[in-house]
């Protein structure tokens, strides 16, 4: 890191290790063998604080900038990605009311998502879209005194027991992205169906799944940001999606060196530890130059966000970078332990897992290259 950390950061830090070492970690393999979470798996989080992270204090938040609850996440991601990116998707929920909504809207729905009592998540995408979000069918009509939502969303995080949606749809098609808007949605409103979540190699504690709205009818007051605003609140908060991933990537990252190198100074082999043979020593050492630079950019990234400045080109560079790495490095971590390193004993299996969802979420890979690419040919245009 490039600076130090302040003393209110640093007990945020410390709380989060805390949570994340006695609760978190012995925990997370059981959630994976269950395929999911438990419907109050984040009423401790809350209890630890970790709801509300970037909420103004006043509104019973954290106060926290973007680069501290990244540290945070980073600090969570070291025993469980996926526990990490459910309570970020939560607390950016949080923080898009608190910033967009109406003083009823805070009202309702910041009180029971701080103390836990709901989790929030985001439905933007559909599966005929994927990466293309304004490819959008799931529309919005205006009738009466509300709006009538029909359509279907795909890949949505905590869907399996999310109490609040917050669902992007269309309400005239003819304006393209300009017509979006974004609806507050309760899970439980006639017409909302939720289907079962995917099984997925890994990172079932996401609840990843989908959404159908059949003829469902919100009113007026459910519109958290009007046509024309849906789409741009979607994409403002694409960049910090992004870097916090970075972020979370470098995580389980350096959890998977620890226990690497760990392992390797106390297992023997030929007559000396394995940790002394020069090619492995080699082997750990590309994954900690590759963690290291991770978080230089994924910080970067960070730094601009809350500086106001502008970030999709970093954040994509820290997207693109640290999802590959991690990827090669929980593998580089395993294939240093031998065998034992496939055994779920150890962390490093779910890691891997998380690191290649890490693919995908926010943007593939391949979504980060359009980003850079476009940056690198203005000049030319």
């Amino acid at each position: 890191m490039d600076r130090p950390a302040n003393p209110a950061e640093h007990a945020m830090i410390a709380a989060a290790a805390d949570f994340a070492t006695n609760y978190v970690a012995p925990k997370a393999a059981a959630w994976e063998r269950q395929r999911g979470l438990p419907t109050d798996g984040i009423r401790p989080a809350a209890a630890a604080g970790l709801c509300g992270m970037l909420l103004r204090e006043d509104l019973g938040g954290g106060g926290l900038s973007k680069v501290e609850m990244a540290r945070v996440m980073e600090e969570l991601s070291r025993a469980d990605m996926a526990y990490a990116f459910v309570l970020i998707v939560h607390n950016n929920f949080l923080n898009a009311i608190a910033e967009a909504g109406s003083p009823a809207q805070r009202e309702r729905y910041l009180p029971a998502m701080l103390s836990g009592d709901c989790l929030g998540a985001f439905l933007l995408t559909e599966g005929q879209g994927g990466s293309d979000a304004a490819n959008m069918t799931t529309t919005a009509r205006r009738d009466g005194d509300g709006w009538v939502i029909n359509g279907a969303k795909a890949w949505v995080s905590n869907g399996a027991t999310a109490g609040l949606l917050s669902v992007y749809a269309q309400t005239d098609a003819a304006l393209g992205w300009r017509g979006i808007a974004t609806f507050l949605v309760e899970a439980d409103l006639p017409g909302v169906v939720r289907e079962a979540p995917y099984d997925m190699m890994g990172a079932h504690v996401m609840g990843v799944g989908g959404f159908r709205f059949e003829d469902v009818r919100v009113g007026v007051e459910a519109v958290l940001l009007p046509p024309g605003e849906g789409f741009k609140g979607a994409m403002a908060g694409i960049d910090l999606a992004r870097a916090n991933v970075a972020a979370m990537c470098c995580g389980i990252m350096a959890n998977s060196l620890d226990v690497a190198l760990a392992y390797c100074a106390d297992r023997r082999a030929f007559g000396q530890r394995v940790a002394d043979f020069q090619g492995l020593q080699w082997q750990l050492a590309d994954v900690a130059t590759d963690l290291h630079a991770s978080r230089l950019m994924a910080y970067r990234a960070l730094a601009a966000i809350d500086a106001g400045e502008p970030a999709a080109v970093p954040a994509a560079h820290a997207k693109k970078f640290a999802t590959r790495t991690a990827l090669k490095g929980v593998a580089e971590c395993m294939q240093a332990m031998g065998a034992n390193g496939y055994k779920h004993e150890y962390p490093l299996a779910r890691h891997l897992a998380c690191a290649k969802m890490a693919n995908y979420i926010d943007g593939t890979t391949e979504i980060q290259n359009v980003v850079i690419a476009r940056d690198l040919l203005r000049p030319y245009d």
